[in-house]
């Protein structure tokens, strides 16, 4: 099996008929240059040294070259075999408020990019897990299903912001039901986190977490803010602020943390609680206890061996370069005799 690590650089390969165009022009206007300084037949007693077969093969030499360096930047590549791996780990799916209580600045530099950056480390420390993000507000959307992919969750994640959801509220019932059914059949050891204030929550949490008890899913919730209240923060799109969030009579909005719901959900979730702050990482003390868990095979995935082989076309491309260094533009008695045989008028 046959690649090219970095197929993109072969684009380069177009620049080989390009120099070819450009060289026949240079040529054209050099001999009509020469036509008009003097006449034909004295151009072989001026430039009787001068070999233009040989300043062709330097060209063509180089062009050859250059086709050989593109195509070993482009790093071929030769698969030796077939393995396959088996994947094993446990499944978690993180549900993360994205509601404008969530812009709250006790947590800095605000509570959801806070949480965005725990589970961006999270996602670093994965090895062999499937996770996946679930974002909530009003209603619950699958930002990422499962995956091994870390760097496609890590920029999926980025993407998160406070329109990732245009209802608002906190449907954290709904978060928990849309995880559930999210979790696929394979038996592996599942978990779910919810980030959350925990504010104004909807739905009937209740039967959402016994839903996920019944299949085993172990339920953890960490809970951002602070109990005593706090405003939302407004900025325009210069990132000034100008105010704080007010309710329709004109008094400024204050969000709490809602730790006993979270509590609760933890206790009946048969997982833990962690009050979020600005110093601990809470999301690495959830993953020291989900290693703990015990990590089944949820697929095999085969893998292709594959070795470098851009040295093949770059070591011809040095010994053609030296020889082009020792190649001259003087005319020499085995071209003559050549271009002769061949018919070709030379200058």
């Amino acid at each position: 099996m046959f690649r090219f690590d970095n197929p993109e650089y072969l684009i380069a390969l177009w620049l080989i008929p390009a120099l070819i165009l450009l060289y026949i022009l240079f040529n054209r206007n050099r001999k009509r240059l020469l036509e008009k300084f003097a006449d034909k037949e004295i151009h072989k007693v001026i430039f009787y040294s001068y070999s233009s077969t040989k300043s062709k093969l330097k060209f063509a030499i180089l062009l050859v070259v250059l086709s050989l360096l593109i195509i070993a930047f482009a790093k071929p590549q030769v698969g030796t075999k077939m393995t396959e791996v088996k994947q094993t780990g446990i499944d978690v799916y993180i549900l993360l408020d994205v509601s404008r209580s969530m812009a709250a600045e006790d947590i800095k530099p605000n509570r959801l990019e806070k949480a965005k950056y725990q589970i961006s480390n999270l996602i670093q420390k994965l090895r062999g897990d499937r996770i996946g993000l679930i974002v909530f507000s009003g209603e619950a959307y699958i930002q990422f299903p499962l995956t091994t992919d870390y760097s496609a969750a890590n920029l999926f994640l980025s993407a998160v912001d406070f329109n990732s959801v245009p209802q608002p509220g906190t449907a954290i019932a709904s978060a928990i039901t849309l995880a559930v059914q999210a979790f696929d059949s394979a038996a592996t050891d599942k978990a779910i986190i919810i980030i959350t204030d925990g504010e104004d929550h909807e739905g009937n949490i209740d039967d959402a977490v016994e839903k996920a008890a019944k299949r085993e899913i172990k339920i953890y919730t960490i809970g951002l803010g602070s109990p005593d209240g706090l405003p939302i923060p407004i900025y325009d799109n210069r990132g000034n602020q100008t105010g704080f969030k007010k309710d329709n009579s004109g008094q400024t909005v204050l969000t709490r943390l809602n730790e006993s719901i979270l509590k609760e959900i933890a206790d009946k979730g048969n997982g833990k609680y962690y009050r979020g702050n600005n110093y601990e990482d809470y999301l690495d003390k959830i993953y020291s206890d989900l290693s703990a868990l015990e990590q089944a095979e949820f697929g095999v995935k085969k893998v292709t061996d594959y070795e470098d082989r851009f040295y093949y076309f770059l070591i011809p491309a040095v010994l053609l370069l030296i020889i082009e260094l020792f190649i001259t533009d003087i005319r020499s008695p085995f071209f003559t005799r050549l271009n002769k045989k061949l018919g070709i008028e030379t200058e």
